[in-house]
């Protein structure tokens, strides 16, 4: 019995039926551009369930880097708060090798659901690391710094973002 893709959409449009997951799957292993563009489209929806099957599809794709750009953006949107967490979990399914800043701002900024996820990609995922990444990653410390509070959360941060930054200044350093 082919699978109706359409089908399959309607049920993640849904958002709440116990097939999602399953449609979801199902999906994620054989859309192509048309259902990626429909998903994308999804991730505007105001129901959170379905932006969040949205995207938990859109990681388990083939040639997902068009829907990157939408995701990120979604993940940034306030409206998304409580579910930014959730939405950044696809980030796994991506190429994310040229968004090092996008998710360190996260890192930085995020709630602690998302300042986690974030620190989990920047940790295990590949990034194309280039001097101009480190300078823009730098700045956005020096700006978090200003604006936080200055407390035990923030001196444990402050260690582990200073380990990175110097691993990624002797990266740098390595391949010159």
């Amino acid at each position: 019995m082919p699978i109706d893709e359409k089908e399959l959409l309607s049920i993640i449009e849904k958002g709440d039926d116990e097939k999602a997951f399953e449609a979801s799957d199902s999906l994620g292993a054989i859309g192509g551009d048309e259902t990626l563009n429909h998903l994308v489209s999804l991730l505007k929806n105001n129901n959170p369930d379905v932006q969040f099957l949205a995207s938990r599809t859109l990681g388990l794709m083939k040639n997902n880097g068009a829907a990157l750009e939408p995701l990120i953006e979604a993940v940034n949107k306030k409206d998304n708060s409580a579910i930014a967490g959730d939405l950044l979990m696809s980030l796994d399914g991506f190429d994310v090798s040229d968004h090092y800043v996008e998710i360190f701002k996260l890192y930085l900024f995020g709630s602690f659901k998302v300042s986690k996820l974030a620190k989990e990609l920047l940790d295990y995922k590949e990034f194309n690391i280039t001097p101009r990444v480190l300078k823009k990653a730098k700045k956005h410390w020096n700006h978090y710094q200003n604006n936080i509070k200055q407390d035990d959360a923030y001196l444990l941060k402050k260690e582990e973002v200073e380990e990175i930054l110097d691993d990624l200044q002797d990266f740098l350093d390595s391949t010159d």
